[in-house]
């Protein structure tokens, strides 16, 4: 059930050369056949590629009834331009694995290592290697795919390394870990003008001027309260970048953020009833558009048990502390067909945030992850 010296030098280079190939949402098609291609030999029974887009999952048989395990991680990089300084850096300008899906990636390998070597007494494991998880496509893809059928898991299980927490101790609980979220893009129409005659045209500015400010207020309790509703507006945008014209055209961008899944329903017709009113105030046309859907991430009792005993077991220190997190994660979406949890693992109390141009993930996590996840599936599998 352990790695070898051999392995993990392996595996670190490989998840380097993983960091330096970065490639962002829906466009991981190098990076999946890396995955193929370096699990070869292990000898899985089967391996489905092109889910929900490049997802790959690779399927360990025992020929023996039992559940269906999966384990999961992401293939997407961010577009964001690397300043870490590190020898492996970034290649592509202007992306980079600045969130650790390199390092996640790794972690599942290390666990295909170990099933090639050590099958399942009974049941299957599926290694679930997801597209686009940046953007809140990838889970919906792949859940979405028809071939999802053949893998449908019982269990399923991920991982996040989460700088801030002491280096290689665990948060888990039960419930909500991270919430709900979605971007809404909101258009604005109006009328242009001469900028020396602006009164006839119909301009968006005085909407633009009240949603800014109107929109957060929609929010409301606190953090600790189910009923927990949160709006940032995130960008806005408003005519030409010229003098002569007045405008005729705004959008608003704003990210709605909830704890429980029923309770963004009310929110988005909150925030659709504002942008309506205002608009008609104003003399505007309107509409909008969802997008980046993320469904609250809820971990399953049963499946919360099942990592906390793999954890207790291997001697790794865990508790709920910073449970749960305002960000986003789209593995919730297969808790809706399964027995899901996702556990956090400290990339260390110092170490640079997520999504930090100087971020980079801690190889030493490798064989931590892959030995909680292994665990849990000889537990689960025998």
């Amino acid at each position: 059930m352990t790695l070898t010296n051999r392995d993990i030098v392996e595996l670190i280079a490989w998840r380097r050369k993983l960091h330096q190939n970065p490639e962002i949402s829906n466009e991981e098609e190098e990076t999946a056949k890396e995955v193929v291609d370096f699990l070869a030999d292990t000898g899985p029974h089967k391996v489905l590629t092109g889910l929900g887009g490049h997802g790959v999952a690779a399927i360990y048989e025992s020929g023996k009834a039992g559940p269906t395990v999966m384990f999961r991680s992401e293939l997407d990089a961010l577009p964001i331009y690397e300043l870490s300084g590190v020898d492996h850096a970034s290649l592509v300008p202007g992306k980079s694995h600045m969130c650790g899906h390199d390092g996640h990636t790794a972690i599942l390998a290390a666990l295909g290592r170990q099933l090639g070597r050590e099958k399942p007494a009974r049941g299957r494991v599926v290694l679930m290697f997801q597209p686009a998880e940046e953007t809140g496509n990838g889970a919906a893809g792949v859940v979405a795919d028809p071939r999802f059928g053949e893998i449908a898991p019982d269990f399923a299980f991920s991982l996040h390394n989460l700088p801030g927490v002491p280096f290689g101790e665990v948060r888990l609980k039960t419930g909500v870990v991270n919430c709900a979220s979605r971007g809404m893009r909101i258009v604005l129409e109006g009328k242009t003008a001469h900028s020396s005659m602006p009164e006839t045209g119909v301009s968006p500015m005085m909407a633009i001027s009240q949603l800014m400010p109107a929109l957060p207020a929609l929010g409301s309790g606190t953090f600790a309260d189910d009923n927990f509703s949160m709006l940032t507006v995130t960008h806005a945008a408003m005519g030409e970048a010229v003098f002569g014209i007045a405008p005729g055209h705004a959008e608003v961008w704003a990210t709605l953020r909830t704890r429980r899944d029923e309770r963004m329903a009310n929110l988005c017709a909150a925030a659709e009833s504002l942008v309506t009113q205002i608009a008609s105030q104003h003399g505007l046309s309107t509409w909008w558009d969802y997008q980046e859907i993320f469904v609250a991430s809820v971990n399953a009792p049963d499946a919360v048990e099942h990592l906390r005993r793999a954890l207790d077991e291997e001697g790794v220190v865990h508790g709920e502390e910073a449970l749960p997190m305002r960000a986003s994660e789209d593995f919730g979406l297969f808790g809706h067909s399964a027995s899901s949890a996702m556990f956090f693992l400290g990339a260390g109390e110092r170490h640079p945030a997520l999504h930090n141009p100087d971020y980079d993930f801690p190889d030493d996590l490798i064989p931590i992850g892959s030995k909680i996840f292994m665990r849990a599936a000889r537990n689960l599998l025998g």
